[in-house]
């Protein structure tokens, strides 16, 4: 089956999606690094670099050729930052489809899937997709999937669920011809859910232990370049793992208290605990947000690439922090490769009532 990726970064949805039984014909992107880790990766797929305004139908056919016609799945993510949780406390900056990229990377989207008109689409982002606060942009979305004649199902998943290392949330919309897609059932449970006695053959999530412990065996190994905590490193080293900035408050019990409550972002200093999963890994690496290793120091590419569900083979082109913003920016190819095997399965399970009814 083949796809179109817009919005592409590095290629982790790409990635998961090929797993799944898709083929990317075509994927697109206005960051250089991007193009240049994503055709490393691919190195058989068209790559177009430029703004996702910039697919005209002329020039999709220049790129597609014979393939225009034979979409099977145009899949991506609008960049997010317009749409999350951030923007609650930056009133300096606009919201949502205020934002003009918000409304110029959104509704590009779905200029390609009306040029295109595959079998499905899926459009991947961040929670706050669909707050309250930001109802005119899903109001705004599924008035061009009924424009479009689409059927169309979403939630908001947790990557933990799907036996990914890391509570990273996301909402996932998927349009789909005739009938409704489905989504797939969770494969893993949060621990206290094993309480309930009809879930006890799922496994619990996968701590974060499981997937990087093997990446730093050593107690003494040096962290040059990965300097932690700023100028509350000593505190960094005082929080218990799985803790936060928050540990260090009157309300919390402190005899010292060095933070008021609630008076920074949650992740500050926020620190990993190997028995559960990371939270999730953001588009910035920072040295004073979270999430840092419990050994008191920031994550490294392999780390967080791991965290994500990257091969450790994948390549990254750039700086550390350009490849921490094309890792921190993706979906999780594991999560991607799940709901893609339920999209492919949708598709040809329609294809196949299709011809039934002829």
């Amino acid at each position: 089956m083949k796809c179109v990726s817009l919005f592409s970064g590095c290629g982790g949805l790409d990635l998961g999606l090929v797993r799944a039984g898709f083929k990317v014909v075509l994927a697109n992107d206005n960051e250089k690094k991007c193009e240049d880790s994503h055709t490393i990766n691919f190195p058989k797929t068209k790559f177009y670099l430029g703004s996702v305004k910039d697919l005209t139908s002329e020039k999709l056919t220049e790129l597609l050729g014979k393939d225009l016609r034979k979409i099977d799945l145009v899949a991506g993510g609008p960049p997010c930052p317009p749409f999350s949780k951030s923007r609650f406390y930056r009133k300096d900056k606009p919201r949502a489809l205020d934002d003009p990229v918000g409304f110029e990377t959104v509704s590009g989207y779905f200029d390609v899937v009306s040029k295109l008109n595959p079998k499905a689409f899926l459009l991947e982002n961040v929670p706050g997709f669909a707050y309250k606060t930001h109802s005119e942009v899903l109001d705004y979305v599924l008035g061009e999937i009924e424009k479009l004649g689409y059927e169309y199902n979403y939630e908001t998943i947790n990557a933990a669920n799907f036996g990914i290392p890391q509570t990273r949330e996301r909402f996932i919309l998927v349009g789909t011809k005739k009938s409704k897609f489905k989504f797939p059932e969770a494969t893993h449970l949060k621990p206290s859910e094993k309480l309930d006695l009809f879930e006890k053959s799922k496994p619990c999530w996968v701590p974060v232990k499981e997937a990087i412990g093997d990446l730093d065996t050593d107690e003494n190994a040096s962290d040059e370049g990965h300097f932690a905590g700023g100028q509350y490193h000593d505190l960094l080293k005082e929080i218990p793992p799985g803790d936060n900035y928050l540990y260090f408050t009157e309300k919390r019990g402190h005899p010292n208290p060095k933070f008021k409550w609630r008076s920074r972002y949650w992740s500050y200093l926020l620190k990993l605990s190997p028995d559960r999963p990371s939270w999730t890994i953001q588009a910035r690496r920072s040295n004073n947000m979270g999430p840092f290793h419990w050994r008191n120091r920031i994550l490294r590419i392999e780390e967080v690439k791991r965290i994500q569900t990257f091969p450790d083979s994948w390549v990254l082109k750039g700086t550390t922090e350009q490849q921490w913003r094309q890792v921190g920016n993706a979906v999780p190819p594991l999560l991607a490769e799940i709901i893609g095997r339920e999209v492919k399965k949708h598709i040809n399970k329609t294809a196949k009532e299709n011809r039934k009814k002829k």
